[in-house]
């Protein structure tokens, strides 16, 4: 009996865990370049309670006897499909179409990588640069963070679908200025460390990055265009739905479990 209480307990704590992704999920519903996550759940060992069965003739039975002690949170996975691309006044807006993370280095020199293309353009010296919402500078193809000479007008600079950096020349023809923005990509993307403000960090799961050109990766970058979340509502909340059930179930297995040895110790002989 006390088994079965230890048993839906784990029940109720892997799905507020499940409960705690989904929330997360609808709360980033609206933020540019979020992947949704899944809780995975897995099964916790079990106890033999009769390793050999047998028949009343004494006849092997062909299975054993085993229960199940619960489940546990297996993994928290991210699903990296793409999201809808929407249309965006900011003049240094750019979406991924395709594979592929933006490079920013943060101020203590690492390098985080991102979906959310919504850069501006920095003042910084004799220079401007095109940063994140954060100040941090993007990286181009090179490892080099991305900058120009301040004598150009920022309203005149360009990318187009390859991420080169363009500039009207005398007859007002955007040409490359020798500037491309590199891509980053992971043998497994799904391990990435997640931190704040939409950036992943490498880890051992991931794997180290290589750094591509959006034509070596077969993507684009999108001008204009920042990619929205991949959120689907009416699957959370329908996800959300089974969740508070399946809570609810193993509630009150643990209620009719009291009840059951309540009942047992109110028996008299």
């Amino acid at each position: 009996m006390m088994r079965s209480l230890w048993t839906a307990a784990s029940g109720m704590i892997g799905e507020q865990s499940n409960l705690d992704v989904i929330a997360n999920n609808l709360s980033n519903i609206n933020t540019t370049g979020y992947k949704t996550q899944k809780a995975n759940f897995k099964s916790l060992i079990y106890q033999n309670l009769q390793a050999k069965s047998t028949t009343t003739t004494g006849e092997p039975k062909p299975v054993g006897a085993q229960v199940g002690l619960g489940v546990r949170v297996g993994s928290i996975s991210s699903d990296f499909t793409q999201g809808a691309l929407n249309a965006s006044n900011g003049a240094f807006d750019y979406a991924i179409q395709g594979e592929g993370f933006f490079r920013v280095q943060l101020a203590d020199g690492s390098i985080a990588y991102t979906r959310n293309g919504h850069f501006n353009m920095s003042i910084q010296g004799d220079s401007i640069a095109l940063t994140d919402s954060e100040g941090n500078p993007v990286l181009d193809v090179n490892g080099n963070a991305i900058t120009v000479p301040n004598t150009y007008r920022s309203s005149k600079i360009g990318v187009d679908q390859f991420g080169n950096l363009t500039y009207p020349d005398a007859n007002n023809n955007q040409r490359n200025i020798g500037i491309q923005i590199g891509l980053a990509y992971f043998p497994n993307a799904g391990g990435l460390e997640k931190t704040s403000n939409s950036n992943y960090l490498q880890s051992e799961a991931s794997g180290a990055p290589t750094v591509y050109t959006a034509t070596e990766l077969n993507s684009k970058i999108v001008s204009g265009y920042l990619e929205s979340s991949n959120v689907q509502a009416a699957d959370e909340m329908v996800n959300m739905i089974i969740a508070q059930r399946a809570y609810e179930m193993n509630s009150k297995a643990i209620t009719a479990s009291d009840e059951m040895l309540q009942q047992a110790n109110n028996l008299r002989s």
